[in-house]
């Protein structure tokens, strides 16, 4: 399979990557993955500043939208895109760009699982490249293969449980297949691509954009409702990448992440 960082001539528009804003189980700190759940009104909120600071740059022509299949960023693109005046976006949606499953994991307190396995073991399911949770037995009420949004994907693809290799692995030929497609199109008039998808579908596309190392990747927290803006060459090298708005409420914000299983 040829790499989805393929070259082409022309100049390359800006990718957008968004968090969803904060749900309802971010509040009550459960690990969440395909699970079905919608903004709160802080995540709302969120989503707005976001839209906001996005009319904000003024050499920033968004047109093209991708989101996971997920309320939670289905919403906060919504919500984001009004506030910046592109409600009319054509928007591409895939289960490709979901959340990373966190298996038997899922609907569980982030606080009471490190109690009860231990802070490193969590860390390790939470934030290793390779190991995943433990899967979600078979028959489990919790499995996603008899959600209609998932009736075209093959049940082979539907997971258990993911790793961010996992993710990543999913995620690059989207990227590749698709978005690269985007970026192209949109080069030839300036325009830009927005991505309002997870923590780990972003951590995946920022890990092949930036080359970042199985190693490293393992730090990078992703915040809610902030948009991270990458400038790229030609060749699809990042140039420029930063978090819009206020750096220091980014990193804040980032680090709240990291709190969440204690």
């Amino acid at each position: 399979m040829a790499s989805p960082l393929i070259r082409y001539a022309g100049n390359v528009p800006d990718l957008i990557l968004l968090r969803h804003g904060r749900s309802l189980w971010n509040d009550l700190n459960l690990f969440t993955g395909w699970e079905d759940v919608d903004l709160v009104a802080a995540g709302e909120a969120e989503a707005h500043t976001a839209g906001e600071l996005l009319a904000a740059e003024t050499d920033l022509d968004l047109r093209i939208l991708h989101t996971s299949l997920l309320t939670r960023a289905i919403r906060t693109a919504e919500i984001s895109l009004h506030a910046c005046g592109r409600s009319w976006l054509p928007v591409r949606r895939t289960w490709r760009l979901n959340e990373r499953h966190y298996g038997d994991l899922t609907g569980k307190n982030k606080k009471e699982t490190a109690e009860q396995f231990g802070a490193d073991q969590v860390k390790l399911w939470r934030r290793s490249y390779d190991v995943p949770p433990p899967p979600l037995p078979e028959g489990d009420p919790r499995s996603n293969l008899t959600d209609p949004r998932y009736r075209d994907v093959p049940v082979e693809f539907i997971p258990a449980t993911e790793c961010l290799k996992d993710v990543v692995a999913r995620v690059t030929p989207y990227f590749g297949e698709v978005i690269v497609e985007d970026l192209r199109r949109e080069a030839v008039r300036g325009g830009a691509v927005i991505v309002v998808a997870h923590g780990n579908s972003i951590r995946a596309l920022r890990k092949v954009l930036q080359n970042i190392s199985d190693e490293e990747i393992a730090d990078l927290e992703i915040p809610t409702g902030i948009p991270y803006r990458i400038k790229l060459d030609n060749e699809l090298t990042v140039l420029t990448a930063e978090y819009l708005g206020d750096p220091a409420a980014a990193a804040a914000a980032a680090e709240a992440v990291a709190r969440q299983a204690g």
